[in-house]
């Protein structure tokens, strides 16, 4: 019994049960079992006359119970026969010993299983649908027990006649529980496999229409499909050959043909789910594809889930995607967020599912901007109610801005929450806004238009007098700028614009705070590198320095000088190189009160710096004056211009035009301007054409009154002088790149070598090729570059 005990301990492949369980299952009665005592010989048809019974018993009759003499008997008698030194049945070549004993006991044991079945195939072809099912999965649950119980019992036959057959090259030979499982394929399950699939598919159709099915009972004869497939070469390896040909594909093919009519009746239907209600069809396609999710983990292999769900997504999906994209646009005007959200997920299944909805959404967004635009400016592109500035009546950075980023801010979270921020749609997002950020309705033509807008609204947020916003909320409306920035194509007049900007904020010291200036300066120099912040960080380098020169010089004045003159006097020396500051174009005569403080500064300053010239910016300059001849004590602010006006009035009390500009030398239409403002100020008074007078009855409710306002003149220049000093940067910067590149590819095609430069200068601006045609020129001409010989469109680097 040491023996039995060892061989039932041995885990056959295949196998669910254990000795132990056969053990405790006998039944204490063995009146109704076969013989327990093994025939005394080993002849073959003793041998299969006694095994028969027990065999028959197990396959049956389990359910009765199988003591343990009884399993212990028929184990025995197998391993008898297969130890004979008798050999049964025809030999092959030469070969003696037990290794051969076992053929004639492997083919009985074939045709008991082959006639076997024959009762049960012509018992179950008079059932169909789910009795068929039920009679095929308790028939498989019952003969399956039974052939593990015999696959161990045959266990000596397994591990030694059917070894050696195999490992000579027959692979039609296997262990009895895999003999077992063929043989059901072959006698049972041919016959009936098509009534049972069609039984299986009809359950699954109906469960997709409503109905509840029992989902274990599928389980189990699906799961049958699966154990029924075979590898020859190695009966171990699972093997979806059955399940595939016979359950899979049909399954697959019912599962198109079901989706299919679905999808056409649902969307050509009428009433409320009528043709066209996309949002309902989704809502559907989305359940329907969850519930094949779920089909897969309940009661299929899972091998099936790649193949079934591509062919839901085909049949669900690609094949209606037409009409799916044609209802993108409606959903994006009515802002339906859990319906585009929806669609998002399901397109992205599918390939190529998502571009059309990219396009639809980048110009959706685009038409968006422009519209916001265009309800600012009237058609001949002024500014128009609400968007036009209280002064000037020109378009209102403020009103511009605000528009173009309400368009960003709500289509940005459109791609954040209903596209999940996916990498097309945000690049959609992009290029729709550098299209209307450049070009619209209140840009025209003019390339500079929008940087220039957005530098002056920086402006605006960076000066004292901006009280609508405090400190955090300073900080988030510059980061809204930089969203806008960074969409900007001609960023270098962006820079030329801001720097300008920052200059006179500098120079009237009007900046709400350096910390605030710090912060939009590290904003930009993150967005464009160092190089592009450069020239503003030596601004405030400079600013530094003036006032360090200011105090120095006051306090020299203070020792040797003490002429009893009443001049405060504070001097900025800026850097010709990083301030956007052009000196006036016309003469201008410093009033002789003036003067000596003038040319005190001049010595001083070439005492420090011997090599330096001085050019004065009058232009910048802002005065501050204090009335004698008034009742009341007035202190007048004003520019350069108008305190040399003014100052002629110590000494006449009226002046004609032509002696005002003569004794100030500024040009006639920055005077006219100018004493414009003084007469409006009513500060002086023109009763007669071309002459002015002091106005000693002069009042204000103010003590300090500001005459420093902007003349247009000068603010038309500026945008002038922007966009020259644009124009000239440009070429250098444009000569400079074709220099860089040459030097480091020393030979370079002319078609390639412009591609280059718009490539690494695109950042900054968009250069025009013949402006790039025209830098290779003046290289050529400089004799940085040349040609090479022979080639009219190929040039070399000159070292």
């Amino acid at each position: 019994m040491l023996r039995l005990i060892r061989v039932g301990a041995v885990t056959a492949s295949r196998l669910s049960l254990t000795l132990t369980t056969m053990a405790t299952s006998a039944s204490s009665s063995s009146s109704n079992q076969f013989a327990t005592m093994p025939p005394k010989t080993a002849e073959l048809a003793e041998t299969w006359q006694f095994l028969a019974t027990g065999v028959d018993h197990i396959m049956n009759k389990l359910h009765e119970g199988l003591s343990f003499a009884g399993y212990t008997s028929l184990y025995t008698t197998v391993y008898n026969y297969c130890t004979s030194t008798k050999m049964h049945g025809k030999l092959e070549g030469n070969r003696t010993g037990a290794n051969l004993v076992g053929s004639d006991l492997y083919n009985k044991l074939t045709e008991y299983f082959a006639d076997h079945f024959k009762p049960l195939v012509k018992e179950a072809e008079i059932l169909q649908d789910e009795a068929l099912l039920r009679y095929y999965a308790a028939e498989w649950d019952r003969y399956t027990t039974g052939a593990n119980y015999l696959n161990r019992l045959f266990t000596y036959l397994n591990r030694y006649w059917v070894k050696r057959e195999r490992d000579e090259g027959k692979k039609g030979v296997y262990q009895v529980y895999t003999l077992a499982l063929s043989q059901w394929h072959q006698h049972l399950f041919k016959p009936l496999q098509p009534p049972i699939t069609a039984a299986l598919l009809r359950l699954v159709a109906a469960q997709r229409d409503g109905a509840t099915i029992d989902q274990a009972l599928v389980k189990k004869v699906i799961d049958s499909f699966v154990s029924l497939g075979l590898d020859p070469s190695d009966p171990n390896k699972e093997c979806l050959d059955v399940y595939k040909e016979q359950f899979e594909a049909p399954f697959l093919a019912a599962t198109e043909t079901y989706y299919t009519a679905e999808a056409e009746a649902f969307l050509n239907a009428g009433g409320t789910e009528g043709s066209g209600n996309i949002p309902e069809y989704l809502k559907k396609a989305e359940i329907r594809l969850r519930e094949e999710e779920e089909r897969v983990v309940r009661y299929l292999h899972t091998k099936t889930r790649k193949e079934l769900v591509g062919k839901c997504e085909s049949v669900l999906l690609r094949a209606h995607a037409p009409r799916m994209w044609e209802a993108f646009q409606a959903l994006l005007d009515y802002d339906a967020d859990e319906d585009l959200q929806r669609m998002y997920a399901l397109l992205a299944r599918i390939p190529e599912g998502l571009e059309p909805l990219r396009k639809k959404f980048e110009a959706h967004v685009k038409t968006a901007g422009l519209g916001a635009v265009s309800a600012l400016v009237g058609p001949d592109g002024k500014a128009t109610g609400a968007a036009a500035d209280e002064k000037s009546g020109e378009l209102d950075p403020k009103a511009y801005v605000d528009a173009l980023l309400a368009v960003h801010e709500k289509n940005a979270a459109t791609v954040a929450r209903s596209f999940k921020a996916e990498a097309g749609f945000a690049a959609a997002l992009d290029k729709a806004c550098r299209e209307f950020v450049n070009r619209n309705a209140a840009t025209g033509t003019s390339a500079s238009r929008s940087p220039e807008l957005l530098a002056k609204h920086a402006d605006m947020l960076l000066r004292k007098s901006n009280k609508s916003t405090g400190d955090d909320d300073l900080e988030s409306s510059l980061n809204r700028v930089m969203i806008l920035f960074k969409y900007l194509e001609d960023k270098d007049v962006f820079q030329t614009f801001y720097t300008t900007k920052l200059s006179k904020r500098l120079i009237h010291g009007v900046s709400a705070s350096d910390e605030a200036e710090a912060s939009m300066i590290s904003k930009l120099k993150e967005a464009c590198g160092f190089e592009y912040t450069n020239k503003l960080q030596r601004m405030f380098t400079d600013m530094s320095l003036s006032k360090d020169l200011t105090d120095s010089f006051k306090e020299r004045m203070a020792q040797t000088h003490d002429d009893g003159t009443d001049i405060a006097f504070s001097i900025m020396v800026l850097g010709t190189n990083f301030w956007p500051l052009a000196p006036p174009t016309h003469d201008f005569l410093l009033p002789p009160e003036l003067t000596p403080t003038f040319e005190r500064f001049t010595r001083y300053y070439q005492t420090k710096h011997s090599g330096r010239k001085l050019t004065w910016l009058h232009n910048y300059s802002k005065n501050e004056l204090r009335t004698n001849y008034t009742n009341q004590k007035y202190i007048l602010m004003t520019s350069a211009y108008q305190a040399a006006v003014l100052l002629q009035y110590n000494r006449n009390d009226t002046l004609s035009l032509q002696e005002l500009q003569a004794a100030t030398k500024i040009s006639d239409d920055i005077l006219g301007q100018v004493l414009a403002l003084l007469t409006k100020a009513k500060v002086l008074v023109n009763d007669e054409k071309d002459q002015y007078d002091l106005n000693p009855g002069f009042k204000s409710k103010k003590i300090r009154v500001n005459l420093n306002m902007p003349i247009k003149a000068e603010i038309k220049a500026e945008a002038s002088e922007v966009l020259k000093a644009v124009d000239e940067d440009r070429k250098y910067v444009i000569q400079a790149t074709i220099v860089r590149i040459m030097k480091a590819r020393k030979t370079m095609k002319n078609q390639a070598l412009i591609q280059e430069v718009i490539s690494q200068i695109s950042q900054r601006f968009a250069p025009k090729i013949p402006d790039i045609k025209k830098a290779i020129e003046t290289l050529l001409e400089k004799e940085y570059i040349e040609r090479v010989d022979g080639s009219k469109d190929t040039f070399a680097y000159v070292a």
